[in-house]
C-alpha cells in the first residue's frame, strides 16, 4: 500500500498521509431540515453541553468539537433532526445537487446517508429510486428513511449491474461505489493490512460494470457522480479512464467548487484522460478529513 502512495504522492507526502491517518476523526452531523431548522437543532445539541463548529462546505453541517453526550442515541437523533455522517461523505450529494423534479436513482444506497441527503435536497419531491444488493442491509436503509420522514424513496433489492434491464432512465445518479476503503484507516486502522491486491483488482472490475451501466441509465443531459471512500488510483481515476474511453457521449464535468485536489492525469505510468483532472480528491492530511474521491459526468446530448 505504502509503495503506491509513494509512486503518486511521493514520499514527503506519503509521510504526512500515514500521520494523518493515525488522528482520530472529528464526528460531524447533517441537519435534517425537512424536519427541523440549522438554528434550533444547534441549540438544541448545544444545550446538551455539546460544543459545534459551522463546516465550511456544507451550510447545514456540524463539527462537534466537543461531545459530551451520545450522538447516536438522543431524542434529536431518534426523531430524524440529523444524521451521524462524515464530511466527505455529505459532499456527495451536493455534488449531483438532484432538484425537486428530478428522477434520481442512488445506485448502492444502504445504509442511506447519501440517500436522505439526496431525498433533504429534492425537498421530498421527485423520484428517488434506491437500489441495494445485500438483503442484509435493507433494514438499516429502511430504518433511516423512516427515521428522516423520507417519502419520495423506492427501495429495490437488486444489483445494481441490472439497472439497464429494468428499462429506466435517471436525470441524476448516485455511483458511490463499493470499494476496498483505503480513504477509511482514520476510521478503521484495521485496513491497513486487511486489503491485498487482489482486493483492489476484484473491486475495480466491479466499479468498471458498476459505472458502465450506470452511464447508461442516465438521460440525455443527466449527470452521474463517481465517488468512493478509496484513494487508490485503481478505483479511481483507471476506473473512469477505462470505461469513458469505451463510451461515447460522456464527458467529466469541472465541479463548481475546489473541495479536493485535482484529480490524477497521469499514475503509475500512465497517461489517463486529460478532464480527469476536473475529478477530485481528498486526502486526510490536506483536508482533515477521510479519504474520498468524486468525479462528476454528464452525458452529452
Amino acid at each position: 500500500m505504502i509503495e503506491r502512495y509513494i509512486q503518486f504522492l511521493g514520499l514527503d507526502e506519503t509521510l504526512k498521509l500515514l500521520e494523518a491517518n493515525e488522528r482520530p476523526l472529528i464526528p460531524s452531523i447533517r441537519v435534517n431540515t425537512l424536519k427541523t431548522s440549522v438554528l434550533e437543532l444547534k441549540k438544541r445539541i448545544e444545550k446538551k453541553g455539546n460544543e459545534l463548529k459551522p463546516i465550511e462546505w456544507v451550510p447545514y453541517g456540524f463539527k462537534i468539537v466537543k461531545v459530551s453526550s451520545n450522538l447516536g442515541s438522543s431524542h434529536e437523533f431518534l426523531q430524524g433532526y440529523y444524521y451521524l455522517q462524515n464530511i466527505a461523505s455529505m459532499l456527495s450529494a451536493i455534488i449531483l445537487d438532484p432538484k425537486p423534479n428530478d428522477i434520481v436513482i442512488d445506485m448502492c444506497a444502504a445504509p442511506g446517508s447519501k440517500s436522505t441527503h439526496l431525498a433533504q435536497l429534492m425537498e421530498n419531491e421527485g423520484t428517488l429510486i434506491l437500489i441495494e444488493k445485500n438483503l442484509n442491509r435493507i433494514p438499516a436503509l429502511e430504518v433511516n428513511l423512516r427515521r428522516m420522514g423520507i417519502i419520495n424513496s423506492i427501495v429495490l433489492n437488486m444489483d445494481a449491474i441490472n439497472l439497464s434491464n429494468m428499462n429506466v432512465k435517471g436525470d441524476k445518479i448516485l455511483l458511490d461505489a463499493p470499494c476496498t476503503g483505503e480513504g477509511l484507516i482514520r476510521q478503521d486502522p484495521s485496513r491497513k493490512k486487511s486489503k491485498k491486491m487482489k482486493d483492489i483488482e476484484k473491486m475495480s472490475s466491479i466499479q468498471k460494470r458498476l459505472l458502465t451501466t450506470g452511464l447508461k441509465a442516465l438521460n440525455s443531459g443527466g449527470m452521474l457522480l463517481y465517488c468512493t471512500c478509496s484513494i487508490a488510483p485503481e478505483e479511481n481515476e483507471l476506473v473512469v479512464d477505462e470505461v469513458l474511453n469505451k463510451s461515447n457521449n460522456f464527458k467529466i464535468v469541472e465541479i463548481s467548487k475546489n473541495y479536493g485536489v485535482k484529480g490524477l492525469t497521469n499514475v503509475f505510468g500512465v497517461n489517463l484522460l486529460e478532464d480527469l483532472m476536473f475529478s477530485q480528491r481528498l486526502y486526510p492530511h490536506l483536508h482533515n478529513t477521510i479519504g474520498f474521491y468524486f468525479c462528476l459526468i454528464k452525458k452529452e446530448d
